[in-house]
């Protein structure tokens, strides 16, 4: 429902406002408020949000005026010289303002008389600039506050520095440019041309992008940072998503009136949209959340607070509507929650229909459901509620008002604001704040942060190839330092839930919708990057297992052990589980995997709840705590092959060996079960230890744990089998033993082969050592002889302590 409480009166009488309820979904509605105070003698040009609760707006009256939500108060900033008619106002943006104060309080204003105005929060014009000749349409401060650009009735656009002073001539159009906005790096620029867009970077030698866009001129434009999506809005009354590319991701049906204003909430999850008495709210793949049927004449500008949580709108007829949005909702197992006011939740367990009322002292900014507690961010606190308790929850002060995103783990959550990354436990204590040089939160989102109980993963923005690795617990970046380097671009990322910190990975998708698991602590390796799937576009991990699911092209895929990619690379296709996804229809996102079931919201909106087998998680809680004799009764119960698999690769991972070559009997694997059986003859734990880590794949691995344990011929031995002749030369120069042994099978490797020896070092050395076989052979009988008298040693002082 979209709740009227505070209904505004002009001097015409009552305005009702008419609401659609265009799905039955859980999705945002709008709550609409106009404040009673004096308002607009004349139409109302631009908005703008200088802090959460308060807005400034321009008129063709001449008049700024302030509105201050908190206290329904409305007061005359200044009344501006009879000859300025604004018409686009942009406030200094404030990530940068924070550090620079005067500035914070900066604001442009166009009009129609060719200059933009500087002024202050006072009103005070402290710079005016002639700008073009005719209206000045549009002007916009890019990200980081350098720039200003501005649109002309005289179809250029200019960059100015924050001074003011011109500083390029961008492009010059035949026809006016009605709105720009800028690219979320700050290197491109988008503006509109007639009935087309064109994107323009700012470096000269670089092309522009152009496209026909719609069948009418385009009134208004917007670029949010965090989606890289663009909006439009023109004269054919629609409204439209574009991507950077210019390739169309939606186009509205014809409205009754031409589009006048659109505009991206912060977090680019959705937008509104204004026309003639009308305001809609949009998810960000264009679908309707709400319609409001205001009778304010034309919605010319539309605002959004710095939180997401409100909107303001510049009407035809002089007033400024104020919106809100509520209705949003979220679960958790037998828990539904609901935002039913801008203070206020309703609670249902769905189990046995109890119904609470949550009521908080400041609007609900953020709120997030998981692991058994609500996290909610109010404007001026930070409350955790416990699934178990409802009554009593813990309360912190927040430094700033305006969370953007909250994460939740078993152990803690995390909070981004305009100051940072924090992560608190469950009681209210901070955990840790991790940091990194270039960092801007405000164009981080679930995209491009992710949270485990151990691990914070953080995508780079000035470099998206790149994802800083943190350690929750101290905020320092884990391993070596070093970060997390992709070949690609990286969309989006996701760390795994469950199992110990060592264990702990890391899922990216890069921008060819290929799918890559990594391990976070690599613990001096080297970055090992395994492709698991391709053309996935969203994916989650298990709440409760370590157990992956995605869209994969027309598929719906789960990997019900992603990690067999680390063990044997083969088992991975047998472990996944797929099914057609023509259910989801096109550009489904996958919302969470709790249980048994994921949530998947499809591109018109509406949410399908999919079922997943329950015996992968079984599986997964049996090989976490040893109970290997319970995972084989599973898998011999269950009868699925996708089962034996994992159960083969989880066993390899615990070095099970006797469950192992069971489970790899079951899926007709007798190579391999042959080589367990090899592995398990082995005469010590060091060369069992080896051999497993050469079944996975890892021959570094195995080399170093051969070195280690003294056993140089055995490490000598593999480099020969795989045939890495120079790593087995090299090996053997370092410790003076077994040239012979190396030089031998070489010299016989090239017979069998017909070749002759052209490699320098293997001539170099063959000159100077004399190849006896039966001398290599008693030599190779004397080493395993030592490593089984060892092993026997071993096995003799264990038994003894264990006697003790």
């Amino acid at each position: 429902m979209i709740s009227r409480d505070k209904p505004w009166r002009s001097k015409r009488g009552r305005v009702e406002l008419s609401s659609e309820k265009t799905r039955d979904l859980d999705s945002s509605q709008l709550e609409n408020v106009r404040l009673n105070s004096c308002a607009h003698k004349e139409l109302v040009s631009c908005v703008g949000w200088i802090t959460a609760d308060e807005v400034y707006s321009c008129s063709e009256d001449h008049q700024i005026l302030k509105w201050n939500l908190l206290t329904n108060e409305t007061s005359v900033v200044v009344k501006l010289q009879d000859d300025i008619y604004p018409i686009d106002l942009h406030w200094f943006p404030k990530t940068i303002a924070g550090k620079k104060q005067a500035l914070a309080e900066i604001f442009a204003l166009t009009s129609t008389d060719g200059k933009f105005h500087l002024l202050s929060k006072t009103g005070r014009i402290e710079k005016s600039v002639e700008a073009h000749r005719g209206a000045v349409l549009a002007s916009r401060w890019n990200y980081d506050g350098t720039a200003l650009i501005t649109a002309g009735e005289d179809g250029q656009i200019k960059i100015w520095s924050k001074s003011g002073m011109l500083r390029s001539t961008l492009a010059q159009q035949g026809c006016p440019v009605y709105s720009v906005a800028w690219g979320p790096d700050s290197d491109r620029i988008l503006y509109t041309f007639g009935r087309h867009l064109i994107i323009k970077p700012l470096q000269p030698s670089s092309k522009s992008v152009q496209w026909k866009a719609h069948d009418g001129i385009i009134l208004k434009v917007d670029w949010n940072s965090l989606n890289d999506l663009i909006l439009s809005g023109g004269e054919d009354c629609k409204y439209k998503v574009w991507d950077s590319y210019g390739r169309p991701l939606y186009s509205s049906s014809p409205h009754d009136y031409p589009i006048t204003s659109v505009a991206w909430a912060p977090d680019g999850e959705v937008f509104a949209m204004g026309s003639f008495n009308t305001l809609r709210l949009c998810d960000k793949t264009g679908w309707s959340y709400a319609l409001e049927k205001p009778n304010t004449g034309s919605v010319f500008s539309l605002g959004w607070s710095a939180d997401g949580t409100q909107l303001a709108g510049a009407c035809g007829n002089g007033q400024v509507i104020f919106a809100h949005i509520v209705e949003q909702r979220w679960e958790w197992k037998n828990f539904e929650i609901t935002l039913s006011k801008r203070r206020t939740m309703q609670l249902r367990n769905v189990l046995n229909d109890a119904v609470d009322t949550l009521e908080f002292r400041d609007r609900v900014i953020k709120a997030s459901l998981s692991h058994g507690h609500l996290v909610v961010a109010t404007a001026l606190q930070c409350l955790v509620y416990s699934t178990k308790n409802w009554n009593t929850p813990l309360i912190f002060d927040l430094k700033e008002g305006t969370v953007s995103l909250i994460l939740q783990a078993e152990r803690h959550f995390l909070l981004v604001d305009g100051g940072g990354i924090y992560v608190y436990s469950y009681e209210g204590r901070l955990v840790s704040a991790p940091k990194f040089q270039g960092m801007r939160t405000d164009i981080l989102n679930a995209q491009t942060v992710s949270l485990s109980n151990d691990t914070i993963a953080v995508r780079d923005k000035t470099d998206e190839k790149v994802v800083y690795l943190f350690d929750a617990q101290t905020g320092k970046p884990v391993g070596d330092g070093k970060p997390l380097t992709h070949k690609m671009e990286v969309t989006v990322i996701a760390l795994d839930q469950c199992g110990a910190s060592n264990d702990r990975k890391i899922a990216l998708i890069d921008k060819n919708n290929d799918l890559h698991l990594t391990s976070v602590r690599r613990l001096g390796r080297e970055q090992s990057m395994h492709k698991i799937g391709s053309m996935v576009h969203t994916m989650a991990w298990n709440d409760s297992a370590n157990i992956l699911c995605g869209i994969q092209d027309n598929q719906f895929t789960v990997w019900y052990y992603p990690s067999a990619v680390f063990v044997d690379k083969d088992l991975l296709p047998t472990t996944l589980f797929t099914k057609d996804a023509s259910e989801f229809s096109s550009a489904p996102h996958i919302l969470n995997y709790t249980g048994t079931q994921v949530t998947v919201r499809r591109a018109d909106g509406s949410l399908v709840y999919s079922g997943v087998p329950p015996y992968p998680t079984i599986l997964h809680e049996y090989a976490g705590s040893s109970r290997w004799e319970e995972a084989l009764h599973l898998c011999c119960f269950a009868r699925d092959q996708a089962l034996w698999a994992c159960l083969a690769g989880m066993a390899m991972a615990n070095r099970e060996l006797n469950t192992a070559e069971t489970a790899y009997a079951a899926i007709g694997e007798a190579e391999k079960v042959q080589y367990i059986k090899f592995i398990k003859d082995l005469p010590s734990k060091e060369s069992s230890l080896a051999h497993i880590h050469l079944f996975s794949g890892q021959v570094q691995e195995a080399e170093a744990a051969l070195i280690q344990a003294g056993l140089i011929y055995q490490a000598i031995q593999i480099h020969i089998d795989l045939f890495s002749w120079d790593r087995a030369l090299e090996l053997a120069v370092k410790h003076k033993t077994h040239v012979d042994t190396v030089l031998a099978h070489r010299q016989k490797f090239l017979q069998d082969s017909g070749k002759e020896e052209t490699n320098k070092r293997f001539l170099q050395y063959s000159e100077g050592v004399e190849v006896d076989w039966e001398k290599i052979q008693s030599k190779i009988e004397m080493e395993l002889a030592k490593e089984r008298e060892r092993a026997a040693n071993s096995s003799v002082r264990s038994s003894m302590a264990s006697h003790r």
